[in-house]
Formats: C-alpha cells, sequence, structure tokens
C-alpha cells in the first residue's frame, strides 16, 4: 500500500482519486487508484533498473508524466515547468524574446499559426500554415508542443535553423534566423485609405495584430481619431492575428457592439464552465458604421471570437479566407512548485452557436490570395518603410482582399445613400 499512496502523494492526485471513484457511471477498469498504482510501479522499477540513474530523478519523471498525460489530451493542453509559466504570463503583457512565430500542433507537426509583424520570423517570409520540420537540424516529428515552443524561445541574439515545409506548395525551405526580444504592438497602419481607392468616401483601417492587455484601449484611441477626420467606413484587419486574451477580445467587440451585448459563449464538461460573455455595459458607443472584417487561415481564437460575433450579430461583413479553427478554452492552474498544467475545458460557441473549434469562421466573400501574393504582401509590412503615396499600388497589385472589403463598404454606402431619401418620405 505504501508505493500507490506515495505516488499519489507525489502527484498531489488521492483528493482527485478518490473523487473520481464517487462519480457515477464510471467502469471497474477506469479506477483511478488502481491506475496510480501501476503508475508508481512503473515508476519504481525504472528508477531501480533504468541504465542511466541520472535520468531517473522523481522530479524528471514525473515531469516527463505529466507531459505526457497533457499533449496526449489536444495540440493545445500541455504541461509546463516554471519558466514556462513565467514565459506565458509575459506573452499577455506584449513582450518575450523569440523568433515571432505562434505555433501549435497540427497533423502532429508544430505549424505555424501566423509569424508576427516586425519579427524576424515575418521578416524572413514565414507564412501561416507553414510546417516545422526540423529546428537546428533535429526532427520535430516526436517533439511535443512546449518542447517545440521552448528550442524557439530563448535568449535574444542566439541564431536557430529551422527547415519548412509549406503545404500550398509542396516546398521545403531551410530559414536561418537570429532571436529578438519580441515587442507587440497590437494595433497598427490606422490611417484613411487613399481616396483613389475610396472615391467620395471616407474609408478607415485599422490592423490587430494580437489580443493583449492594451489592445482595447489602442484601438478606442486609434477609432476617435479617424472619426476625427470623418471616417464613414472601417475595414478591421485580423488577417495573420493568432488571438490571445479572451477579455480583450470581448473589450474589442465593445467597440462595434451596444453595451450587454454577448459575444461568445462556452460550454464545457461541468457548469462552471457553461458562461457567456458579454460587452460592458459602461463602453461609449459609437456610430453603427458600416464596417468590414479580413481575415484568412492565420486568423485564431480571439481573432474568430471577434469576426464569428460580428458576423452572426450583422455588425461586420468578413472577406477573406476560412480561420483556423482554434475555438477551445484552456485554463492554466499553477501547482505548488511554480509549475502548471493548462487544459482544455471547454469550447468557444459564436452568438449563433456556431463553433469555431476545428471548423474556423467562414467568410461572407471568400477572396483567396496566391502563396506570392501573401510573401509579398506582409514582407512589404515588415519592411516598416511603406511610404503613403505607395500605399495604394500595393493594394492594386498584391491585395485582393483589400480591394473587395473596398468595393463592399463603397456598395453598402452607395445604397445606403440611394434609399436615404425614400426612407425619409416613408416617415413623413
Amino acid at each position: 500500500m505504501i508505493l500507490p499512496l506515495l505516488a499519489c502523494l507525489l502527484l498531489g492526485l488521492l483528493p482527485a482519486v478518490f473523487a473520481q471513484e464517487e462519480q457515477p457511471g464510471k467502469s471497474e477498469e477506469d479506477n483511478g487508484y488502481a491506475q496510480i498504482s501501476i503508475f508508481a510501479k512503473a515508476l519504481e522499477l525504472i528508477r531501480q533498473d533504468y541504465v542511466d540513474e541520472n535520468k531517473t530523478s522523481y522530479h524528471d519523471l514525473v515531469d516527463a508524466a505529466m507531459k505526457g498525460m497533457l499533449s496526449s489530451l489536444d495540440p493545445h493542453s500541455q504541461f509546463m515547468d516554471p519558466d514556462d509559466f513565467r514565459d506565458m504570463q509575459d506573452d499577455t503583457r506584449s513582450r518575450f524574446n523569440g523568433l515571432g512565430i505562434e505555433v501549435s500542433m497540427k497533423n502532429g507537426l508544430p505549424t505555424v499559426i501566423t509569424a508576427m509583424e516586425d519579427t524576424p520570423a515575418a521578416k524572413a517570409g514565414i507564412l501561416s500554415g507553414d510546417q516545422i520540420l526540423r529546428i537546428n537540424g533535429v526532427s520535430t516529428e516526436r517533439m511535443d508542443l512546449q518542447d517545440a515552443i521552448n528550442v524557439l524561445r530563448g535568449p535574444a541574439g542566439a541564431k536557430l535553423t529551422l527547415t519548412l515545409l509549406r503545404p500550398s506548395t509542396k516546398e521545403i525551405k531551410e530559414y536561418a534566423l537570429q532571436r529578438a526580444e519580441i515587442k507587440i504592438q497590437s494595433v497598427k497602419g490606422a490611417r484613411l485609405l487613399d481616396p483613389e481607392l475610396t472615391g467620395p468616401y471616407k474609408i478607415g483601417y485599422i490592423r490587430l495584430v494580437q489580443f493583449n492587455e492594451p489592445t482595447a484601449d489602442e484601438l478606442s484611441k486609434a477609432l476617435d481619431e479617424l472619426q476625427k477626420q470623418g471616417m464613414q467606413a472601417l475595414v478591421l484587419d485580423l488577417r495573420n492575428n493568432p488571438g490571445g486574451l479572451l477579455n480583450s477580445a470581448v473589450d474589442v467587440c465593445a467597440q462595434f457592439l451596444p453595451p450587454n451585448t454577448k459575444v461568445v459563449s462556452t460550454q464545457g464538461r461541468v457548469a462552471s464552465q457553461q458562461h457567456d460573455y458579454s460587452t460592458s455595459g459602461a463602453k461609449k458607443e459609437r456610430p453603427s458604421f458600416p464596417m468590414v472584417v479580413l481575415i484568412n487561415e492565420g486568423s485564431a481564437s480571439g481573432a474568430e471570437i471577434v469576426a464569428g460575433a460580428l458576423k452572426d450579430l450583422h455588425r461586420a461583413v468578413l472577406v477573406g479566407e476560412t480561420t483556423f479553427g482554434k475555438g477551445s478554452v484552456q485554463n492554466v492552474m499553477q501547482l505548488p512548485d511554480g509549475s502548471a498544467v493548462r487544459f482544455t475545458t471547454a469550447k468557444y460557441y459564436t452568438p449563433s452557436k456556431q463553433v469555431i473549434q476545428g471548423n474556423g469562421v467562414t467568410p461572407n466573400i471568400r477572396v483567396g490570395m496566391t502563396t506570392e501574393q501573401e510573401r509579398s504582401l506582409f514582407a512589404l509590412r515588415n519592411t516598416g518603410n511603406i511610404k503613403p503615396e505607395d500605399d495604394k499600388s500595393i493594394i492594386k497589385a498584391r491585395d485582393p482582399q483589400m480591394l473587395r472589403a473596398i468595393d463592399a463598404l463603397k456598395g453598402v454606402m452607395i445604397y445606403a445613400q440611394e434609399n436615404a431619401p425614400k426612407a425619409q418620405a416613408v416617415k413623413k
């Protein structure tokens, strides 16, 4: 009896085991105490007989077991040692060291959700959907997600070599990159678009790079400035936005929707995971100007929540391509030694009860981009040297999604103008 009890105490699972046994409907084979006993036996056999004694500390073996347990559940669940947990906290504060790649597991390989703007990865031309085959020559085939992230991140200045497969072209390419301190400016490119593109209408443009703590406030200031300039319609660009904080995404929705509007809900196994998220009752309302949201395969998580809500509530038209499909909720629970477990507890649902996970959010107007168009457009963005006078020619040559968004907004405003006299006559 001592061995199983020791393992239970070591893992801190004893109370959960007894709680599990009290749940109805559990089979005799799924007896928590019996399974922990088997685990403890295997643990002691490895410690006793494994050839390399320096690999058999309780700490190392249990950490490895925890990693395997979490990674077996789904691509988004993971075990984080204390350093990993601190790195995750740094992400939400918009600063960390690395290459600027947001990754997830897809088809057994670390896959790029997006290469964030103004980072080494984006400047090298890495695109959403690229699969990481090797890191510094080491195959990623059996590497779990956290291990891959740990290698990609590290001290600024260190060099890494990535071997990537681009599924759209079957091209395999090697990239030599250097880590840097990544500082994410979440709101970029706010401006009125060139009149040569928009005609007599003042159409604003804002790009959201990520959803972090300051995003909603930065967006509010950008919208205030554009409204002062007479903005009549808006293109909100969520392409290659990997998401971020849920509350930030909800607060972004609040800039465009009435107070106390439900924008997303979560549903899980237990009552505590059934939750509706609504816009704040204290947020100021803005004019209901026509709006288009640009999305693509690199739009994930929080970006999908915003896009799905604005589409379902008929606040915006979505233009582009179906989003990534990362719509699950992960709870992060810190453990006594400073490590943490991150595991999926629920799925996100749009206001019309559409499941985001695995499906993504589909555009109202589907407009694709070639790999070359995408590569050249995002490469130009990352030079940081686009002159205002060059903006319109870049859009015309390389951004069919933006052109379609502008056309859609112009059509809406033309229709509204033509029907305004009729509506006034009806009121009289």
